[in-house]
């Protein structure tokens, strides 16, 4: 990073601090109501889905510490898609850059394959307990049909125009049949490598947004091309392969109509028959932050009608409604490793309020549209040996977890039986992708119910405005208990002084080289820590309880029988 980005970084990162040192107004009241015997439905674990731009980054230092968090938040039931996964190059990893040299050309133009980096990041990831969602991409520079001169490996890193990531690793095949059969044999060396029960539970999809010039310099036919060959290889190595796709950019657009129609009804540019098979869809949704009279101010409402959107495309094809749909990326915004000031929230507690506050109406949204939501892909991972807290979308810096990372430990402990919850502050479905949050806050609510009788309540606080702000008092009722053994009562936090590692960080003075002691402190400032409170007085089925809940603050509580 150049001197002056480090210096953009460090005065990003301490004015949130500033402004939270402010004194608050009066905290103002909210009332949560749950009833834990009134069933509203599964609660699907959309969040287990992580991916990055730079997939040599996952067999570093951090990325193989941070693979492993991610793998212990569901074991088992973890996925991860990355970028470059059959790129050209010596797998030095750069921003929005990875390679593992997969395939090249003798001299006679005769394929040679090379899986041992590939073989090393898919190791890493299933040692660590997660799955491949596999991404076949981007164009191997032996095989690119990009004009003669085009430079193949893009310069693009943090400050630069974004058009400037293009090269020949966007370009189409020259030969559609040596990229079918690079499919083929990719797919073909994973079954013998890692057997046929573990690649049945991986996703196959090809290619990045290729209805993007960012991603795809073809025509949407060439791509329609692209993937029917893909598929037709991945399938003719292992039939039961779980193929899809396209991971459009946004809701897709006509690219996106013409995609599906040719999926359904299309002539299959490989076999000659009718459609490509596909087994689950996927487009991306992202957000638009601003930086606004000297604050942030994040943009939920495009990146949820960015998935109403999505959600309606597929809803409208009778053929595909019931087809399981992953949001291949959906975040706050576009561009992890783009570094400005409309992009400060990442480090602290309005990147993990605001995932609260956005997957809450995701799951809203898949209810609303009738569709089968598999996953909701977080596109962010780390950025190995990069300045402290640098600004980027990340879910861990230098080893050491950010508050975003605590959400998804909070997610993993919600149940799969949702149970009826309401706040008198959280803002409606159609309001918030309408308006956003821009006046009052939205203090909300998920709840559900496990074994034993285990209640688990997901509470947030969350403004569009990176601004100091009101706690809001809390009273939750809690209906339905039943009778039964005591209880014991767990709460876990991420605010502001609660698994927050930055405010650590800031309140150090914002070393760029902590020591060791320092480091330690700030492994130590990132990991929650439950606080056990005196069970309610249950009466008739029925309890209450108070607690704060800060500007930003993500509180998880759990009722359950005691030991």
């Amino acid at each position: 990073m150049r001197f002056h980005h480090l210096l953009l970084a460090v005065s990003l990162a301490l004015a949130p601090l500033l402004a939270w040192g402010q004194a608050a107004s009066v905290p103002f009241e909210v009332r949560i109501s749950v009833d834990a015997a009134k069933a509203t439905g599964e609660l699907k674990p959309i969040w287990r889905f992580f991916g990055a731009d730079e997939p040599n980054y996952v067999t570093m230092k951090d990325g193989r510490k941070l693979m492993a968090e991610l793998g212990q938040l569901s074991p088992g039931n973890v996925y991860f898609r990355a970028h470059s996964l059959l790129s050209s190059g010596d797998g030095t990893p750069a921003f929005k850059w990875g390679s593992t040299n997969a395939y090249t050309e003798d001299k006679d133009g005769k394929p040679v394959y090379d899986w041992s980096v590939v073989d090393r990041i898919i190791d890493t990831q299933l040692a660590r307990g997660v799955h491949p969602y596999l991404q076949l991409g981007f164009m191997p520079e032996a095989m690119s049909s990009a004009p003669p001169g085009t430079p193949y490996q893009h310069s693009w890193r943090p400050g630069f125009a974004y058009e400037l990531i293009a090269g020949g690793w966007q370009a189409p095949p020259r030969d559609y049949a040596k990229w079918e059969e690079l499919a083929y044999q990719w797919t073909r060396h994973n079954l013998e490598r890692y057997g046929r029960d573990e690649l049945r539970k991986w996703y196959f999809e090809v290619w990045n947004e290729p209805n993007s010039t960012h991603y795809w310099a073809g025509t949407p036919d060439q791509f329609y091309k692209l993937h029917d060959h893909a598929v037709a290889g991945i399938r003719r190595a292992f039939p039961e392969a779980r193929v899809g796709g396209p991971d459009v950019a946004g809701s897709g657009g006509a690219f996106m109509d013409g995609f599906l129609k040719h999926v359904v009804s299309g002539t299959n540019h490989a076999t000659g028959t009718t459609g490509t098979p596909t087994d689950f869809l996927a487009f991306h949704a992202k957000g638009s932050p601003r930086f606004v009279d000297g604050h942030v101010r994040m943009g939920i409402t495009n990146h949820l009608m960015a998935v109403d959107k999505g959600f309606a495309k597929i809803a409208a094809v009778a053929e595909l409604k019931s087809r399981p749909i992953v949001i291949g990326e959906s975040d706050p915004e576009g561009c992890a490793a783009c570094p400005g000031a409309q992009n400060a929230y990442r480090n602290g507690t309005m990147y993990s309020s605001y995932t609260a506050a956005s997957f809450s109406r995701i799951w809203q949204l898949a209810e609303r549209h009738g569709v089968n939501l598999e996953g909701a892909l977080t596109w962010a991972f780390t950025f190995e040996d990069q300045p402290w807290f640098a600004g980027y979308r990340q879910l861990a810096s230098n080893g050491v977890d950010l508050p975003v990372m605590n959400m998804f430990r909070l997610f993993a402990q919600l149940d799969r039986q949702g149970v009826s919850a309401t706040s008198s502050a959280q803002i409606g479905l159609d309001d918030i992708m309408s308006k956003g949050v821009r006046g009052a806050a939205d203090v909300g609510v998920l709840a559900t119910r496990g074994p034993g009788g285990r209640l688990a309540i997901l509470a947030w606080h969350y403004h569009d405005d990176d601004v100091a702000g009101p706690d809001a008092a809390v009273t939750l009722a809690l209906n339905g208990l039943g009778a039964g053994a005591p209880r014991k009562l767990r709460q876990w936090r991420v605010d502001q002084v609660n698994g927050n590692a930055f405010t650590a960080w800031q309140a150090m003075g914002a070393p760029q080289s902590p020591d060791l002691k320092q480091a330690q402190a700030l492994e130590a400032a990132a990991r929650m820590v439950p606080a056990d409170l005196a069970p309610p007085a249950i009466r008739n089925g029925r309890a209450e309880l108070h607690f704060s809940l800060p500007r930003q603050g993500v509180t998880l509580l759990i009722l359950e029988a005691a030991p």
